[in-house]
């Protein structure tokens, strides 16, 4: 029984792996049973290291944060991939509103931080450690204890107190974001799922789903234009796919001439078919795609590396084979084929034309579902390098006297939500299968809260049982609750904010994975995750260049 104990008090790799290992399993266990009512989730993790760090059962202090901060680097890149496609379709929409939401979650936290100093007698070094902490934000609690030592009579002791304050704060800034949501859900008596559908709906609605439309040619003046001449269809996102004259069905080409009588399928969205029908006369009652004839329709999956990133008009498929792409299906949006749309790996392409040159045209794209289940994985660790690179890089800002970083969270983030969109760089392939997404998040999740417990679970107590431990906690919690609340109750009340990402927004204001892991778990859809992802840059840098301000213009 020697060696148990040994593994169990000496550090080494085995003692390691099974530290972390019993915390993730024991904290899972944990997050997965209902106390009050409600699953801790992810969370549990949390705890289950602050026990462990409180009797002492640790590990070497270099491998914790090693462990640490690449269990975050996995989880932030894993997150940005997922999002990443639908991402800055997101911004566009509804990502000026989430963003400005955001910042006043960002604000009110400062201005109640300045409160706590000057009203309460809080010195600013232990009040920006218990504004980070409180805010779960790593990277401003480095920036700050940065700041102070650029401070003149600034002693060793003082360094640590932004650190004493992180510590007793965080643990109710991750319960104090998942405490906002549960309310908001509960005042709110809402249905996550019923959310979701509700998004989803929205979403299709605004997207105006594709829809096929046989049109008939009545108006005199197109009599004698070609197809590419019709007025606004170049611009309309409709696509002709085929074209009956003469009671022959063929592929519609750009330079085929119209008849009188003529009747087309065209394929867009439902209010631009609408805006079609008038100008080319109005809607058939024949369906071209019943009509008997060689002309077919098969989906085609995007999976040859020498396509991806081409546009549709490069890969001129009309003149090469005499097939024409309709539809295009990405991330679970479907869209149309226009001739700038540049492929992605993974893409599935709906091909109309005669069965053999779409049998060419399938091989020459690859169609090959089973690579959509293979990762890639030098791609990953590329990204994840190119990530750390940017983190690290100084940005300055007029008036701050410190550069900010993005850090070792919002480097990869970023990085990952750019490479997701572009897709393909050289033989690099950007492009992650959904269970292989979901392990390396969940892995990098339980890694870095396993982490933070195990390091505040050693004075976690004792900070909080002697001295002004309790009341630090109380005031912090301030801070947390107070921004998320009043935000939450705006979003809901004034633009009648989706609940799911409400959620994504909390989270993503806080720079809080945990709360964004108990927000996915709320739900199958990515909706916490893209509002998480469209606020995280801004909120990042504001949370540092935060920091910074309250130490430089509030120490005295």
């Amino acid at each position: 029984m020697d060696f148990l104990i040994q593994l169990f008090t000496t550090d080494s790799v085995a003692h390691t792996v099974i530290i972390l290992s019993l915390i993730a399993a024991l904290g899972l266990a944990l997050g997965s049973m209902k106390i009050f009512g409600v699953h801790l989730g992810i969370a549990g993790v949390l705890f289950a290291g602050l026990i462990f760090g409180h009797f002492k059962m640790t590990i070497d202090p270099q491998v914790m944060e090693f462990a640490r901060e690449f269990g975050l680097i996995l989880f932030v890149y894993t997150v940005g991939m997922q999002v990443g496609p639908g991402f800055f379709d997101s911004l566009k929409k509804a990502g000026l509103q989430l963003n400005l939401m955001a910042a006043a979650v960002v604000l009110l936290g400062v201005a109640i931080t300045i409160l706590i100093h000057r009203l309460a007698s809080v010195d600013m070094a232990v009040a920006v450690g218990l504004f980070s902490g409180a805010t779960t934000n790593t990277p401003s609690l480095a920036a700050a204890q940065q700041a102070l030592k650029e401070m003149s009579g600034v002693t060793a002791e003082t360094l640590n107190l932004p650190g004493i304050g992180y510590a007793i704060a965080y643990p109710f800034g991750i319960l104090g974001i998942i405490i906002t949501m549960i309310l908001a859900k509960t005042i709110f008596r809402l249905n996550p799922q019923k959310e979701a559908e509700n998004y989803e709906h929205l979403r299709a609605q605004m997207a105006s789903s594709l829809k096929a439309m046989n049109l008939e040619v009545k108006n005199s003046n197109l009599n004698g234009l070609t197809i590419e001449k019709i007025p606004g269809l170049s611009a309309s996102g409709v696509v002709i796919s085929r074209m009956m004259h003469d009671n022959k069905v063929q592929i519609a080409q750009p330079d085929m001439v119209l008849h009188l009588n003529d009747v087309l399928l065209a394929v867009g969205p439902a209010h631009k078919l609408e805006e079609l029908r008038v100008i080319i006369g109005s809607e058939s009652n024949i369906d071209l795609r019943k009509i008997q004839s060689q002309i077919t329709s098969k989906r085609v999956v995007v999976t040859k590396k020498a396509v991806i990133g081409k546009s549709i008009e490069e890969l001129d498929l009309l003149t090469r084979y005499g097939v024409t792409i309709t539809r295009v299906h990405r991330t679970e949006i479907e869209f149309s084929a226009t001739q700038d749309l540049r492929l992605q790996f993974g893409d599935i392409l709906l091909i109309v034309g005669e069965e053999d040159p779409i049998k060419r045209v399938a091989i020459e794209l690859g169609n090959s579902p089973k690579q959509l289940d293979h990762p890639h994985v030098i791609p990953i660790f590329v990204g994840i390098v190119l990530g750390v690179i940017l983190g690290s890089c100084p940005i300055y800002f007029p008036g701050v006297p410190l550069p900010i970083k993005l850090g070792l969270a919002g480097g990869p983030l970023i990085v990952a939500v750019i490479l997701s969109r572009i897709g393909r760089i050289g033989p690099l392939i950007w492009y992650m299968p959904a269970n292989a997404n979901f392990m390396l998040r969940e892995i990098g999740i339980v890694l870095f809260l396993a982490c933070v417990g195990l390091r505040s679970g050693d004075k976690f107590v004792e900070t909080l049982t002697q001295g002004q431990g309790l009341y630090w906690m109380a005031i912090a919690s301030l801070i947390t609750f107070v921004p998320l609340a009043v935000v939450a109750l705006f979003a809901r009340l004034k633009y009648k904010l989706n609940f799911l990402s409400l959620c994504g927004l909390l989270a993503g204001s806080m720079t809080d994975p945990p709360a964004l892991a108990f927000a996915n778990s709320l739900t199958s859809s990515n909706i916490p995750a893209v509002s998480y992802t469209t606020v995280y840059p801004l909120v990042m840098i504001m949370r540092v260049v935060s920091a910074q301000v309250l130490v430089s213009f509030f120490w005295h």
